[in-house]
């Protein structure tokens, strides 16, 4: 019984880290990402042996090694959601007169905002562009549909770097 429990628990630790790793270098954190995967190469060095060992005799290692890496990911992403690493761009198209009422509150919450004016057919409309971390892009969505519940938003990822700032 033991050695099930060997097998799914590293399952899970090396699929969560290697959920994370996915996110952490698409992140450009590449250090860290290296690290991680050297970590889960030992990791799965360790599980698999112990799955390959007698395994036409004891198919309950499968099932283990099987269900230690649908939970593992599983985990993985939702620590991945917590943290919400990295940054986002958020596009909205908002009626042009509600553009005051929403870069104050976005100025008020220390959002920096790019404003550019436009038209759709004959309504005249502004393109709001931000820029925010990950974990506060809902702020930002809920603050502008709150003051027009018409808006359209997009979301995008974002990789961000400054000129003076080497890239990492």
């Amino acid at each position: 019984m033991i050695i099930y429990i060997l097998i799914f628990t590293f399952k899970v630790i090396e699929n969560t880290l290697s959920t994370l790793r996915i996110i952490v270098v698409s992140n450009g954190k590449k250090i860290l990402g290296s690290i991680l995967q050297g970590i889960i190469s030992i990791i799965w060095v360790i599980s698999t042996s112990l799955v390959v060992i007698n395994i036409q005799k004891d198919p309950l290692k499968i099932i283990s090694f099987t269900l230690g890496s649908l939970i593992g990911s599983y985990i993985g992403s939702i620590i991945e959601e917590k943290l919400a690493l990295g940054t986002n761009m958020i596009t909205a198209v908002i009626d042009k007169t509600k553009t005051t009422k929403i870069t104050q509150a976005l100025k008020k919450q220390k959002y920096e905002t790019i404003i550019l004016n436009g038209k759709r057919k004959d309504e005249l409309k502004n393109v709001l562009i931000i820029m925010t971390k990950r974990k506060t892009k809902n702020n930002v969505i809920k603050l502008i549909k709150n003051i027009d519940k018409n808006a359209k938003i997009i979301i995008e990822k974002a990789i961000t770097h400054e000129v003076n700032k080497p890239y990492q």
